[in-house]
Parts: structure tokens; sequence; C-alpha cells
């Protein structure tokens, strides 16, 4: 059995440094970019281009960014505006692993290599999460529940992306399976629905959800990291309870394929400005979020290795 460690590579390191920006980049020339988030404005990918987007604004970004949220199809319907938009420099895409599930699932018919990479910013790891009502309130309860009640506990999750492979990894590991509840909308939808008891479980990160987290307004069972959050120190990991199983969201930005390699040093550069401020590395922080910056060549680079893991984890799944 393919250790999970290894296939899902998240890594929670330092920084990976380049070069400031190469004296042949250059800016867009539109006044202000849009940066294309194809999740709804409460999820934790809003919620962290946000603050990259307030901080880099702030500091005299030229262009200005603006975070244009476009939810649905479980994150394609914005990879689709992004994927066919001009090569100019004026849109990016903010992008995770759910880029290459949509594409082996084939949802659509482009992976990550459909665009240009730019920079790799951001890991955030998953956090398994039950509705305030559920009648279980740890990682045991929840376990027993799921296994006394196969196929049947609902489980909200956007179908074909990350929050709906996390289950089916998990499912792998233990034995269990989950009744899907489609949730269109990102995290931030998904995070409503399970408050609301419409499901009782669901994948969440603090990015996203930590006031409902510490408040009790969700509960978590455990989370899919290296160690604990100290957010939620009594919270276990899932290889604490004997599941090897480490999964995050791996955030950054790509552009449409085609766009200048001048353009592209210039946003590489750009991103990478805030992740030099230690205020801005401990405002992520709070949000239960690492930095890791790769450049254009690493992350494609990491992308590459990311698209021959999933396929081997998603080939495991559809036997």
């Amino acid at each position: 059995m393919i250790k999970l460690r290894t296939l899902i590579g998240i890594a929670v390191a330092a920084t990976v440094g380049l070069s400031v920006a190469p004296a042949h980049a250059a800016a867009p020339s539109c006044s202000t970019a849009k940066l294309i988030v194809p999740w709804g404005p409460g999820g934790g990918t809003a919620v962290l281009f946000g603050l990259f987007e307030k901080y880099m604004n702030q500091h005299g970004a030229k262009p200005k960014i603006k975070v244009v949220t476009m939810p649905g199809q479980a994150g394609n319907k914005g990879a689709k505006e992004a994927v066919k938009a001009k090569a100019d420099g004026c849109t990016l895409f903010a992008i995770h692993q759910s880029a290459i599930i949509s594409y082996l699932s084939k949802r659509v018919p482009f992976n990550w290599d459909g665009f240009d990479t730019v920079a790799h910013l951001t890991v955030t790891p998953s956090i398994l999460a039950a509705s305030p009502k559920s009648p279980f309130n740890d990682y045991a309860g929840m376990l027993k529940h799921l296994k006394a009640n196969p196929g049947q506990v609902k489980t909200g999750a956007s179908i074909g992306a990350t929050s709906h492979f996390i289950w089916l990894m998990f499912g792998e590991k233990t034995g269990t399976s989950n009744k899907f509840i489609p949730v269109q909308g990102g995290t931030g939808k998904r995070k409503q629905l399970l408050m609301n008891d419409t499901f009782l479980l669901g994948e969440m990160n603090e990015a996203a959800a930590k006031k409902e987290l510490t408040s009790g307004a969700l509960k978590p069972l455990a989370i899919a990291a290296v160690k604990r959050s100290p957010t939620f120190p009594d919270v276990p990991t899932l290889q604490e309870k004997g599941v090897d199983l480490i999964h995050a969201l791996n955030r950054g930005i790509v552009v449409p394929k085609g766009t200048p390699k001048d353009v592209i040093d210039h946003w590489a550069a750009a991103f990478k400005k805030p992740l030099q401020d230690p205020a801005f590395v401990k405002q992520i922080a709070a949000k239960g979020t690492g930095l890791e910056y790769k450049g254009p060549k690493a992350y494609a680079d990491w992308f590459q290795s990311q698209t021959a893991i999933y396929a081997k984890v998603h080939a495991m799944i559809s036997k």
C-alpha cells in the first residue's frame, strides 16, 4: 500500500528562496489585475489571498490586484474562465490540488499545465470536523459511528475536489465509507451547512473556520498534519490515531498559458515580497497556514510530481 505521506508530499518547510525580480521583469499594462479565486468568499482560499491582496496593494503593487471569487463546479467554473483569459498578466488564478483531481476525474480537459506557473505560496492542513449536533465529540466517536453506519453518514464535499478526495483516502485507510452531499461554493458554504447540521461531517481548515472550530460552533476531530496545531492542542493528528494520512491545500498562483516570461517574473517577485515580511508571516500563521515559496520552475516541478502522486491515489480509489 502506498503511504499517503509519500503520496501527498505536503511540505511545511521553510521558504525556498529565489532572487529578487530579474532586470527583465516587466509589469502588465493594466492598472488592476484580476485574481480569480474559484471558491466562495468565506473559504480559505479567498481569506488567504485577501490577505495577499491587502498587503500587496498597501505596499505599492503595480498593477494592483483585486480578488474576484467565482464559485461553482467544484472550482472548475473559475478555472474555465481563467484558462481562456488573455495571456497579458492581467488575469491571475488561485490554484491548488483540486486542479489535478478535476483533470483526473475528467471534469475539465486541462490540468495545472494548461496554465503557466508563477509561485507556490501557502500550505494549510486539513481538519476533519463535525456539526455541533453530531452524536460524537471526538475522533474515536466519529470512527465508531462511520463503521456502524457504512455509506450512510452524511458528509459535505465539493464532489471531485480535495474536500471529497480526503474522505475517500480516509475511507481507503480505515475501511469506512460516507454518504456524500454535494456542496457548491467551497469551504465557506460547506462551513455554513455543517454548522446548520445539514450533514454531520466535512473537511475544514483553520484559514476558513478557525473561529467556528474554537468556539464550539464546529467540532474539530482530527488534523491531517505532521503535528498538532497550537490552536487545537487537544485535537490529535490522524497519524496519532494510526491513520497514515497527511493532507493539506497547497495554494499558489498561475496565469493563462503563453503569458510572457518577463510578466511571469514580475508576478513571481511581487508575490514573494509578502513572504519576506515577518508581520505578514505572522498574520498568515494566525490562519493555521504555513508559507512555502517556490518560483515558476520549482512550482511547475512540484505540480508535475503531485500529478503523478494523485494519479496513483486516483487509480487505487477507482478500482
